[in-house]
């Protein structure tokens, strides 16, 4: 998880949402992504999509039965779909996603009967410092946006005045 966060801090640097993954075979890193749905310009570069990709390439194989997903948010519903797919035998993640998680804030994928495979999955692994990282974005985010709305009026008022 403490590579997941830095890859996740890695997206941020980047003014993507700090989201990071890595996909873990017999105690190996195989695979690694963060968050680029901004600058790739791409709703599917979510850090697991990137992970499970670079994963699937190292190995060779589009199915990764035995490996771990450690990721710094709970898993969205497109993302817990691709890990499903791939045969994930089990995801971690630190946050939960509130908005988003499926698996058990919102909806639970992973425990659906329905589905052919199923991953165990555990939440909660650091997810204090997880949680504050997506935290302290969103906060300088908004405190970003303040000082525009703020210095808009100011430059409008200079501008009138001439």
């Amino acid at each position: 998880m403490r590579e997941a966060l830095g890859l996740a801090a890695e997206a941020a640097a980047r003014a993507e949402v700090p989201v990071g993954a890595v996909v873990v075979q017999e105690g190996v890193v195989i695979g690694r992504g963060y968050n680029a749905p901004i600058s790739l310009h791409d709703p599917t570069a979510h850090a697991e999509i990137a992970a499970l990709r670079d994963a699937a390439r190292n190995v060779g194989n589009y199915r990764l039965p035995g490996c771990e997903l450690f990721v710094t948010i709970e898993p969205c519903a497109m993302c817990a779909g691709a890990i499903l797919h791939a045969r994930l035998a089990r995801v971690v993640f630190g946050a939960r996603d509130p908005k988003t998680g499926a698996a058990g804030s919102v909806v639970d994928l992973f425990a659906e009967p329905r589905l052919n495979h199923h991953a165990a999955v555990e939440g909660g692994v650091l997810a204090d410092e997880c949680g504050a990282l997506l935290t302290q974005f969103f906060e300088s985010r908004r405190r970003g946006a303040e000082r525009k709305e703020n210095a808009a009026p100011v430059a409008d008022a200079q501008s009138e005045g001439r």
